[in-house]
């Protein structure tokens, strides 16, 4: 009754060990087709021509997913004293920011422009200087984001943001502003002399998931192969016959020897 008690046991734990690489390898499944589905909204939309922004964003609190990464035209004024930092950019190795500014399109909404990045300055707190953005009016053409969720415990100086959070911004506005998507500047027209850096094209990178993924089935695999292993070996046992020793115990027969043969 022992032994029985004993080798459920055996099984139980192989089987739980099993379902945790199962739910491993879903879990690394899903972070894969999350990663290809971002790769196909990218070649499908970076390098498509500009188009109006109502077309792909008729509500100002639609996020639009499907249209991330598509160039929209937009025609406006930048509200250049909301201008806002988001802090905690590197780039290159180098600590700086994004530099969002709303724009105030003709239609009475705003949207949250990202103008680009701009290095940190002596100050770890704050930049050097800003690049002042286009004045009066101003045709901008930007490619869709999502906005980002709030970080919980992480606070940002005032004028700044720790995260892209689009409800964060409007509620500094007294106007109907865009909270599911924003924009990364593509040109400006007319231009300024100075600008932020623009963002990098976007990794068509899927990662390492489909590895992993396969790793963590094998895995599961060769706990039922290791058991069944043990079970015939335990079965060989009980019947008097011979088993190869264990490799421990191969060590240990020789380190004997090696003294006996010493001595």
């Amino acid at each position: 009754m022992s032994g029985l008690r004993r080798w459920g046991g055996y099984v139980a734990l192989t089987v739980v060990f099993a379902v945790a690489c199962g739910l491993l390898s879903w879990w690394q499944w899903n972070r894969r087709a999350e990663a290809v589905e971002r790769i196909d909204r990218i070649e499908a939309n970076y390098d498509a021509a500009p188009v109006p922004l109502n077309d792909l964003v008729p509500e100002v609190d639609d996020p639009a997913r499907a249209a991330e990464w598509h160039p929209v035209e937009l025609r406006g004024a930048y509200l250049a004293d909301e201008q806002l930092l988001v802090r905690n950019r590197p780039r290159n190795g180098l600590a700086g920011y994004e530099v969002l500014v709303p724009l105030l399109l003709e239609d009475g909404r705003v949207f949250v422009v990202d103008r680009g990045w701009i290095p940190a300055g002596d100050d770890p707190e704050a930049p050097a200087s800003v690049p002042a953005p286009p004045a009066g009016d101003v045709v901008v053409v930007a490619r869709l984001r999502a906005g980002e969720p709030e970080i919980a415990g992480r606070t940002a100086p005032a004028g700044q943001l720790a995260t892209i959070h689009l409800p964060t911004v409007a509620a500094a506005l007294d106007a109907p502003v865009y909270t599911g998507m924003y924009g990364l500047v593509v040109s400006e027209d007319p231009g300024v002399a100075e600008s932020p850096l623009p963002n990098f094209r976007p990794s068509l990178d899927e990662g390492s998931h489909l590895s992993y993924a396969l790793q963590w089935i094998a895995f599961g695999v060769l706990a039922f192969v290791g058991l069944a292993w043990a079970v015939r070996r335990e079965r060989k046992l009980a019947r008097g016959e011979q088993v190869p020793p264990k490799r421990r115990e191969r060590d240990a027969e020789i380190e004997d020897a090696l003294l006996d043969a010493q001595g």
